[in-house]
């Protein structure tokens, strides 16, 4: 059987984008169907193809993709606008052509015959959302956790789970007395037993779930209830134990609207960052590009009524009376995408996010901004610009396409989580960037800047991506600082940095070395993007190349490495292939460990796998991991 690796809604954006689709469906109805997708492939999508194009998978990792996953870019991911005048059959041509095999039938995975009975008077979670609670530290106490340095040496893969009929692995875990819930990009979601790996339940959302699940219990019910959002902008409440669907909420303020944030809970509320895939649908030069803006809905948590939604800009968009090169007409203001999990702060009754590249130029004042919004009606309190003229489409990676905005990026947003961290004397909000640079704000000044300090030269995917962890003392950054055609120049600084939270002045910096192996390059790179979790005195974090390591948190040295770039027998009864480590960070609670390993970005390491590690004591004895 072949193993499952993720493919790239942008790489097959750009595939189609060269040409007008009208033009490309040579041979796509041809009885050989894989010769006609080769045609359609040679003619024009190659180019796009050969590492010149930063966000493009690079042309060796194609035949490392799935048929599903292809398909499910050409009629619901970011290539719908692309593909909308090609058939089914020529969709499934592309598809079969690029993966080398058919589609799947069935998606079943071992089910262990019982229901998540724990769940019912269980405990608070032991990690919840996103950053394990409301604020978004991405920290665990140390009993909490069940891991210290002493449990290193016999730390063992317990199991491995390959998502079916999924080609990347991005939906952090949930952990919850002794179930794991996991979403996955076919949109099938998970409830696993956390000891042996099989399902207890799963659940058909329709769409692909790259955000982590979060957990809460609803005033006047007995049972918690799971709740997640979709690529297709719907918000689902299932049962946990269960697995039912209680209700499910379109919150689509776009065509293009999308959830890649985590929702959170709290008070019987749920608050949902809104970001969009127009980005990508603004390559199409004949798109009137562009109307999206990011937004924070707030839902009933029983029912999933509205109660509000707060869009980052606040202006309409509208035209402008101009016209791109073909004559498709120029929309503003757009943009600022949400695409981070919300961090709550109960005391100030606010909630803080981040916001992305304006799509438009001028780049409006809320992109890459930190914005702060009342959590009782969604007013606007303050919102805090840390960077500007930042307006970036996909259009700008095609020679210059028609609506690439005039500022043309560099495309550095704010994606991480904002962190509320309680100090001795006073509360700080830290912000970290795709620049590399990394803030401290004052949650009761405004967002003043308290301190600032550059990590990086930043670059698309970091300088700091996807999250930053705080303990007590310090705040721990990942920087990846990868190369690609068009970052700034300068030195580069990927690895992990410990930074005093009152000063930002650097305790440490531990960084990453180049142990690719030659054969995987340019697919293979040591710079940490995906978010980090702090454990006690330990801090994990996981690199494109595939090796999470866990670091001493008083001096940065590396106590403990996984190398998760390989191939696993899984418990979900199918193969499956480690890759990069990449948007979510490690899970640490209740004495174990868990990453998702695989995902492509651009030429990156691809992957199918969540994998579950713990002490010796509490691992199933051998190595399933096939070394």
């Amino acid at each position: 059987m072949k193993i499952l690796r993720p493919s790239s809604a942008y790489g097959l954006l750009l595939m189609l984008t060269a040409t007008s689709l009208g033009h490309a469906a040579v041979g796509a109805g041809d009885a050989n169907s894989r010769q006609g997708g080769a045609v359609l492939f040679e003619q024009h999508c190659q180019h796009c193809h050969d590492g010149s194009v930063p966000k493009a998978p690079h042309s060796i990792s194609f035949n490392m993709m799935s048929t599903d996953s292809i398909i499910g870019a050409l009629t619901e991911g970011v290539m719908r606008q692309q593909a909308a005048q090609l058939s089914a059959d020529q969709r499934r041509d592309i598809a079969e052509y690029l993966s080398g095999v058919e589609e799947r039938v069935s998606y079943e995975v071992p089910q262990c015959g019982d229901e998540v009975s724990a769940l019912v008077g269980a405990p608070i979670p032991a990690w919840n959302s996103w950053g394990g609670g409301i604020t978004n530290n991405r920290f665990q106490a140390a009993d909490a956790a069940g891991i210290a340095s002493d449990d290193l040496d016999g730390l063992t893969l317990k199991w491995a789970f390959a998502y079916p009929g999924a080609s990347r692995a991005r939906s952090q875990p949930l952990v919850y007395g002794d179930t794991v819930f996991v979403g996955s990009q076919r949109g099938t979601v998970y409830a696993l037993d956390i000891g042996s790996g099989c399902a207890r339940w799963q659940y058909e959302a329709g769409a692909e779930v790259r955000n982590g699940p979060t957990i809460g219990v609803v005033n006047g019910q007995e049972d918690p209830l799971v709740f997640f959002g979709d690529f297709e902008a719907r918000v689902h409440a299932v049962s946990a134990r269960t697995g039912q669907r209680v209700w499910r909420r379109d919150v689509a303020t776009h065509r293009d609207a999308t959830i890649t944030g985590s929702v959170k809970f709290r008070d019987g509320r749920l608050y949902i960052p809104i970001s969009s895939s127009e980005w990508a649908t603004a390559a199409d030069p004949g798109y009137a590009c562009c109307t999206f803006r990011g937004s924070v809905t707030a839902l009933d948590a029983a029912h999933g009524e509205i109660i509000w939604n707060t869009f980052a800009i606040t202006d309409v968009p509208g035209e402008t009376g101009a016209t791109n090169p073909m004559g498709a007409k120029r929309m503003a203001p757009a943009g600022a995408p949400i695409w981070n999990s919300p961090t709550l702060d109960a005391q100030r009754g606010v909630l803080y996010v981040g916001t992305g590249e304006a799509y438009t130029s001028p780049a409006s004042e809320a992109s890459d901004a930190v914005i702060a919004i009342r959590l009782s009606d969604g007013a606007i309190m303050w919102t805090r610009q840390l960077l500007s003229g930042d307006a970036w489409n996909m259009a700008c990676f095609i020679g210059g396409g028609g609506n690439c905005p005039e500022e043309n990026g560099p495309d550095l947003d704010i994606g991480a989580s904002t962190i509320l961290w309680h100090g001795a004397e006073r509360d700080l909000l830290f912000v970290g960037q795709k620049s590399g640079d990394v803030y401290a704000l004052d949650p009761d000044d405004a967002g003043a800047t308290v301190w600032h300090r550059k990590l990086g030269r930043g670059g698309f995917a970091g300088g700091v991506h996807w999250g930053m962890t705080a303990s007590h003392t310090n705040l721990f950054v990942p920087i990846a600082d990868t190369y690609f055609p068009g970052v700034p120049d300068g030195d580069a600084f990927p690895g992990l940095h410990a930074l005093d939270p009152e000063t930002g002045q650097v305790r440490w910096y531990s960084p990453v070395t180049d142990e690719c192996a030659e054969d995987s390059k340019p697919l293979c790179d040591p710079g940490l993007s995906a978010a980090a979790t702090s454990a006690g005195e330990l801090v994990f974090a996981g690199g494109f190349d595939g090796l999470l390591k866990a670091y001493d948190a008083d001096s940065g040295r590396v106590l403990w490495q996984f190398n998760s770039f390989a191939a696993f027998e899984t418990v979900s009864g199918e193969p499956g292939q480690g890759g990069a480590i990449e948007s979510d960070g490690p899970v640490i609670a209740g004495g174990h460990l868990l990453i998702n390993s695989g995902y492509q970005f651009g030429a990156r390491l691809p992957g199918n796998v969540l994998l579950v590690f713990a002490p010796q004591s509490r691992a199933v004895a051998g190595d399933p991991s096939g070394e």
